[in-house]
């Protein structure tokens, strides 16, 4: 072969390679553009100590909401799992309503201590409970007990801290298994929820469920002072997400946390935040990298530092969420959130 034909030869593969290559480029491109035109398709969590405001909430959300979440089931100092009175009152009344969204019933691994205290996010109630067969299937059947006896549409499991602990990690991929057969006997739908943590390309999880990964706490009672979420954590996070099988959703916190420098520090809702401002007449200001409000004040000697989403946030935490091709968007919580009617 001449060099003029072997260089015309290279030239037409070359070319035809390019535009195979700009091709797929262009088709993940649009459907990723696809998905950010799309509507939000949106859930949040009712929770059971913000019943009140959480209900008005919901009312402003209306027919955006495709799922609500029932904020929780947790555990007693015999290891039993109940539901507060208050949330499942709330339940049965808004039921009467006959909303269009799909009701979840979430679980937490929190437990109430016969003397009155809790411990948050235990896992040492998950090594008791998945110690073996028997016990696993139990707890497995008091999940779906009390699902079904709540006319519930599925279940949320919202275990936490499990990946600190490779015996409890392993045997709560078990646990995840056997429930989800087990839903789907029973017509139920399963949600799980991951912290951003988690490991997901190194763990086999189970096909089927809905995951849900917390894109917040980047920043919180756990550190210094900055916001729940910022573009590179949400970026960051969505791409790694990509190792979950299946349908999967991605969650934002509203309100925000105040930090006092007497070591002082707690979430707070957006209108309390706003109260803030407004009481101590302080101006407020944008981060740009997450779009939230932050100011600080002094009160009795102690400077406090406050970092908190408004709509204007989180409309910038769900674009950011689109653009990477992420359209389940889930809201935690309802309860004293200004203009939540204007979520995109």
């Amino acid at each position: 072969m001449s060099s003029i034909g072997y260089k015309i030869i290279k030239t037409v593969i070359f070319a035809s390679v390019f535009v195979i290559l700009i091709g797929c480029n262009y088709n993940s491109q649009s459907a990723v553009n696809a998905v950010a035109k799309e509507p939000t398709k949106a859930s949040a969590w009712l929770a059971y100590w913000d019943l009140g405001t959480g209900e008005k909430d919901l009312e402003r959300l209306g027919r955006k909401l495709e799922k609500l979440s029932y904020f929780g089931a947790y555990f007693d100092s015999n290891d039993r799992l109940f539901i507060p009175k208050e949330l499942s009152d709330k339940k049965i009344e808004l039921q009467k309503k006959k909303r269009k969204y799909e009701t979840y019933l979430t679980f937490v691994n929190d437990k109430q201590n016969s003397d009155g205290s809790a411990v948050m996010k235990d896992t040492e109630v998950l090594r008791r409970l998945f110690s073996d067969d028997e016990s696993m299937e139990k707890h497995i059947d008091e999940i779906i007990a009390l699902t079904l006896q709540g006319g519930y549409d599925g279940i949320e499991i919202d275990y936490e801290r499990i990946w600190k602990d490779e015996t409890i990690g392993q045997t709560f991929l078990q646990f995840t298994d056997r429930l989800y057969a087990k839903a789907l006997k029973n017509n139920l739908k399963l949600r799980i929820v991951l912290e951003p943590s988690t490991p997901f390309s190194s763990i086999d999880f189970v096909k089927g469920p809905e995951y849900v990964v917390m894109l917040y706490n980047l920043y919180g009672v756990h550190s210094a002072p900055g916001p729940k979420a910022n573009k590179e954590f949400i970026q960051r996070t969505i791409t790694r997400m990509k190792a979950l099988p299946g349908e999967k959703s991605v969650a934002f916190s509203t309100g925000g946390c105040l930090w006092g420098d007497n070591g002082e520090k707690r979430f707070l809702t957006e209108v309390e935040a706003k109260t803030l401002v407004a009481i101590y007449e302080r101006e407020t200001k944008r981060d740009e990298e997450s779009q939230c409000v932050v100011f600080d004040y002094k009160s009795k000697g102690v400077t406090y530092q406050v970092w908190y989403a408004d709509v204007k946030t989180l409309n910038y935490w769900i674009t950011i969420a689109k653009e990477q091709g992420a359209n389940n968007i889930s809201l935690w919580r309802l309860g004293e959130n200004v203009d939540v009617d204007k979520i995109k």
